[in-house]
């Protein structure tokens, strides 16, 4: 069965060691300890998947603890449907929440460019009644 220690899983998945002792506070990984006083963290190919899905989740901007939540219900037994109807609830409220930030930066845009189009038009007036006072 693969091990993984700190470092090895780190590296390859591009994070820090505190984030992964951070993961591990959170209970989303769990290692075997290891050496004088526990001190080594061994992690099993299941913590590597857990850590993987952690990740995943956070891209599509899921909290920790909805990913752990999630992740969770893939380590009990094989129901499939509670855990793809949590994922797929979980995704449905954070596409909601990403339109409702769309909307707000569609109107902050619209916003802008009202502004910018009545400063050029002001430039412009400018322009024409007072030459060489401006640029």
């Amino acid at each position: 069965m693969a091990t993984y220690s700190i470092s090895d899983l780190a590296r390859e998945f591009d994070l820090t060691t505190r984030a992964m002792r951070f993961y591990e506070d959170m209970g989303l990984l769990q290692p075997q300890r290891s050496g004088p006083g526990g001190r080594v963290r061994v992690y099993s190919a299941r913590d590597r998947t857990r850590l993987k899905l952690t990740l995943r989740a956070k891209r599509l901007g899921l909290s920790l603890t909805e990913a752990k939540e999630i992740i969770d219900l893939y380590d009990s037994p094989r129901d499939t449907e509670v855990q793809l109807r949590r994922f797929l609830e979980a995704l449905a409220a954070h596409r909601r929440q990403l339109e409702a930030q769309m909307t707000d930066l569609q109107a902050n845009l619209d916003e802008v460019r009202e502004h910018e189009r009545e400063a050029q038009e002001l430039l412009r007036k400018i322009g024409t009644t007072d030459e060489g006072s401006v640029g």
